[in-house]
């Protein structure tokens, strides 16, 4: 892969072959992160886990402490008086059919959807529009249910959702470089403490196989297993 000059000479900061402590790291990520604009913070986690087998399938979601540094915009799709209560708690869109008449016709302009479950079944033939770009409400992300007010407070308050995919691999957003360092850690932290407790009882040898950490516009900076195991014990 042909890499910019900028992304190479970011590269030449890090020490080939190393991993960093957490802390090392997040300060590297800072010094290779000089865009204009406020680059988020990514966290890549491989898992010894083979999502093949539904047993082995890592999927949920978190609240993050800081939250993600960004205007997160929720549509609930709801009916009656569910919809006053969507409202209320500041979500962006609220309604049903015509928001899915507008899905249906490429309309992606919201980060997250909340649905009750009572309209669930007017979501099944957009599995496969919502499905691909991880949008479909899923109950064990918690974004499908009648407590829509709770919903839509928590994912503006930074809870972000999370899936391994069918490489083992789990890759989440946890904030921004602007952060503060602490910031930052106690996010990545969260992340992966949920992580490491979701371990399914399957899953056999090493779990946390690696970590990585990057900006945007940053290399992947490579973070030390056993360090990062001793942090979140």
């Amino acid at each position: 892969m042909k890499r910019s000059k900028r992304y190479n000479k970011n590269s030449e900061i890090l020490e080939k072959g190393k991993e960093y402590s957490l802390d090392e790291a997040i300060d590297l990520m800072k010094q290779c992160a000089p865009a204009k604009f406020d680059e988020t913070v990514d966290v890549a986690l491989r898992l010894g886990v083979d999502p093949r087998h539904s047993d082995q399938m890592i999927r949920g979601a978190v609240s993050l402490p800081h939250g993600l540094g960004k205007t997160v915009r929720v549509l609930v799709l709801t009916k009656g008086a569910k919809e006053k209560e969507a409202q209320d708690a500041g979500a962006d869109y609220v309604g049903l059919d015509e928001y899915l008449d507008k899905i249906q016709e490429g309309w992606f302009e919201f980060d997250v959807i909340v649905a009750t479950p009572d309209v669930m079944g007017n979501l099944g033939k957009f599995g496969k529009i919502l499905g691909p770009k991880g949008l479909m409400p899923n109950p064990k992300s918690g974004t499908v249910t009648f407590d829509v007010g709770k919903a839509v407070q928590e994912v503006k308050a930074g809870k972000i959702d999370f899936r391994v995919d069918r490489t083992g691999i789990v890759h989440v957003a946890v904030g921004k470089v602007s952060f503060e360092n602490q910031k930052i850690r106690d996010n990545i932290k969260t992340f992966i403490e949920t992580i490491i407790r979701m371990k399914p009882a399957t899953a056999k040898g090493q779990y946390l196989r690696s970590a990585t950490i990057s900006s945007t516009m940053g290399p992947g900076i490579h973070l030390d297993r056993s360090l990062l195991l001793e942090e979140v014990k």
